[in-house]
């Protein structure tokens, strides 16, 4: 009987799906709660569409473009800070600061492990 390597799913992992998954729900919010009719239908529905997008071409594990690692965390810094910044100007610094925080920590050591490989 012959092993096969699975890919294996730390913590961090997890984590950073929820992190994700957070930080297109937050542009969402943002979106809907920030702008005016018409503007928070387009806004609220499109910015969580491009962070998807960009998402899923640059730094998603299966990936369709492959790029540096600097690119990825560019992208990563990109959709996690607008996140962040969305909660920021939603008036809800606390949520902003504590997502920004625990995503750098988890980008950190994401990142770690990749430039190990």
């Amino acid at each position: 009987m012959s092993e096969t390597s699975q890919p294996s799913v730390t913590p961090n992992d997890i984590l950073r799906l929820f992190l994700e998954l957070f930080a297109v729900v937050s542009l969402g919010i943002w979106g809907f709660l920030s702008w005016d009719l018409p503007w928070n239908f387009v806004i609220g529905i499109g910015a969580p569409v491009v962070a998807i997008l960009l998402w899923a071409l640059f730094r998603s594990p299966k990936a369709v473009l492959s790029v540096d690692p600097y690119v990825k965390a560019l992208i990563e810094l990109l959709v996690m800070g607008a996140a962040a910044l969305a909660w920021w100007d939603l008036g809800v610094p606390f949520v902003a600061l504590v997502f920004a925080i625990v995503a750098v920590i988890s980008g950190v050591l994401n990142g770690r492990r990749e430039f190990s490989r």
